[in-house]
């Protein structure tokens, strides 16, 4: 039965398979962009760093609800990868990275405080010439 659906479907399953792993390598390579972006002390403040216009204008709503509209898809789309060939996970988290909601910043500053995480963002930052991400004393896990 699997065979039979594999068989029938081995053109799409393949651009599928491709399309994955196109999305894998981009993602590689746009991401150290991405941190190198983010200001050292980003993760110092005890809430979010608000933007550098107080103003609200037309350019700013509709970079948000695109920047939300692409993070629900990623969520929509790393739960289809699930079940799906592609990174499910990653695609998930990223999405959900992206999108805004009450609680996302100690949740960045949450994951971002565990050494593992700390030190592989800042050697991407070290590679893309930036200053390290400083935390708080009292952010930092052991």
């Amino acid at each position: 039965m699997v065979i039979a659906i594999i068989n029938e479907h081995q053109r799409l399953l393949t651009c599928i398979g491709f399309l994955s792993t196109l999305s894998l390598f981009i993602g590689l390579l746009i991401m150290p962009f991405f941190i190198a972006a983010i200001p050292d002390d980003y993760f110092k403040k005890t809430k979010r760093p608000s933007s550098s216009s107080n103003a609200y204008s037309i350019t700013r709503f509709m970079t948000k609800l695109f920047k939300n509209l692409v993070g629900l898809l990623l969520i929509l789309s790393g739960i289809a990868m699930l079940i799906l060939p592609g990174q499910g996970l990653l695609t998930l988290f990223i999405g959900i990275l992206l999108i805004d909601y009450p609680g996302k910043y100690p949740l960045e500053k949450n994951l971002i405080s565990y050494p593992v995480v700390l030190n592989g963002v800042n050697w991407i930052r070290r590679k893309q010439k930036k200053a390290p991400f400083t935390l708080s004393s009292t952010d930092e896990k052991t």
